[in-house]
């Protein structure tokens, strides 16, 4: 089987962390960017830390690609999300979000994603069977029932920025999708198994396993198809 590249943002911990570890197989190398240095790294050698800040995006994208250079990436996995305080909660309120809180949160969530997309694209072009697969939320969905205003926009603008770069990127034949998902669980102690996982949560969380279930389809798909959205609520999740 040919090695393929990943590169993965977001695998410090949670579905990011998930992703590296059970996405590429064991020969493929991978990229991975998060801002803190993720403690699984001493057993996967195929992984190499990139270490940057997301809501810096002009300084992250240089140090991404300082690292990455002119190496061929079959998939882009943008997996990156953070959100305003007390969000979620009966506690959130708009009102009291600062400036700087939603700057930074529009930094890290959707221009740092647009940037780094933009100055990986000569290295998609050199895979075969090229894959730019976003992360996004159901709160980026018509008619959701969150408040989160600035966490909501952002992840709106994901999808919009799917639906123009499939136009864009359509000569070259590289796909572009987004995964809007519920709330994950992603405190399980046996993250690797959905069945408990979806015992623990009470079909309420999203096993993470299923998300790399939707990611190997993707994957799977040849070059002449393009998987535009997977919408990806919990059975018990009632927001959409």
């Amino acid at each position: 089987m040919e090695q393929k590249t990943y590169l993965i943002f977001g695998i410090s911990r949670g579905l990011g962390k998930a992703i590296a570890m059970h996405l590429p197989e064991h020969t493929d190398i991978v990229f991975g960017v998060s801002r803190s240095r993720p403690d699984y790294l001493e057993n996967n050698g195929n992984i190499n830390w990139i270490p940057a800040d997301l809501s810096n995006p002009v300084d992250a994208v240089n140090a991404i690609k300082d690292r990455i250079k002119d190496k061929k990436i079959d998939y882009f996995i943008y997996n990156v999300g953070i959100w305003e305080e007390n969000a979620f909660t009966d506690d959130y309120n708009f009102e009291t979000s600062s400036v700087a809180e939603i700057s930074n949160l529009i930094n890290t969530n959707i221009t740092s994603c647009i940037l780094n997309i933009q100055s990986a694209l000569e290295n998609l072009k050199q895979s075969d069977n090229a894959k730019i697969m976003l992360i996004g939320s159901t709160w980026g969905l018509d008619n959701h029932n969150g408040r989160e205003v600035a966490f909501s926009a952002t992840k709106f603008a994901l999808r919009g920025v799917v639906h123009a770069l499939r136009e864009q990127l359509r000569p070259e034949q590289i796909a572009v999708s987004i995964l809007n998902l519920g709330y994950l669980a992603t405190s399980s102690k046996d993250e690797n198994n959905s069945e408990v996982m979806v015992q623990e949560a009470n079909s309420e969380l999203i096993p993470l396993s299923d998300v790399i279930h939707a990611l190997k389809f993707i994957i799977a798909t040849s070059k002449a198809t393009c998987v535009k959205e997977i919408n990806m609520p919990a059975m018990g999740d009632l927001n959409v």
